[in-house]
């Protein structure tokens, strides 16, 4: 009877983990701050500390909820470790809500609501996977980049920033050097994957050498 009821426990936790795991591939895959490692064991551990909740109430009494009902601050603690703001913008916030999403699951599956952790998985899964994509495609997700143009003519600096005002976007940091090729010009702006398309083709014609990173 033990040996069955610590198989039952041994199994909750192993599923806690491939779901963790699951959406900790998808993060790890797309470079995210929390990667496979960070989604495994935070839903892991948030499934052993719902079994750990209830089995020591049924042995000792007390209060079922009380050491599950500390994952939440635990979790928000940090999911905000992973959000950063610099540069004019705030990366992370995706992956910690994900964070926050997947403690939830460790939580369902220690509680033995295991259709319900599975479902939340695939929904969580279609959300950064499918949606990701979809607001890449059609431009509804906004990126801070950094451009950079290298150019002989010293009035490059101006005409970039009159396209980049033509286009409506709102670009910042902006920074002029001399180097070794020539004037350097570099500058930050929030655009989605059309506008940085479309930006790079009309600096493009400057004639000058441009290229793009993520900030």
């Amino acid at each position: 009877m033990v040996h069955d009821f610590n198989s039952y426990i041994a199994a909750r936790l192993l599923l806690a983990g491939v779901l963790g795991g699951l959406v900790g591939l998808e993060r790890e895959l797309r470079h995210k701050p929390a990667g496979l490692r960070t989604n495994m064991l935070i839903c892991f551990g948030a499934a052993l500390f719902t079994i750990i909740s209830y089995e020591m109430a049924g042995n000792v009494g007390g209060d079922h909820t009380r050491i599950a009902a500390q994952i939440i601050p635990g979790i928000g603690f940090i999911g905000a470790g992973v959000v950063i703001r610099g540069r004019g913008g705030v990366v992370g916030i995706t992956s910690a809500a994900t964070i926050f999403v997947i403690a939830s699951v460790g939580m369902a599956v220690g509680a033995g609501m295991f259709v319900t952790a599975i479902f939340a998985t695939l929904i969580l899964l279609v959300a950064l996977v499918f949606l990701g994509v979809a607001e890449e495609r059609f431009g509804l997700h906004m990126r801070l980049m950094t451009f950079r143009l290298i150019a002989e003519d010293p009035t490059v600096l101006s005409r970039a920033h009159k396209i980049v005002e033509e286009a409506g976007i709102q670009a910042h940091r902006w920074h002029s050097h001399r180097g070794d090729e020539g004037i350097v010009v570099e500058f930050d702006a929030d655009v989605s994957y059309p506008q940085e398309r479309d930006l790079m083709e009309k600096l493009a014609a400057l004639k000058v050498r441009c290229d793009v990173r993520s900030v």
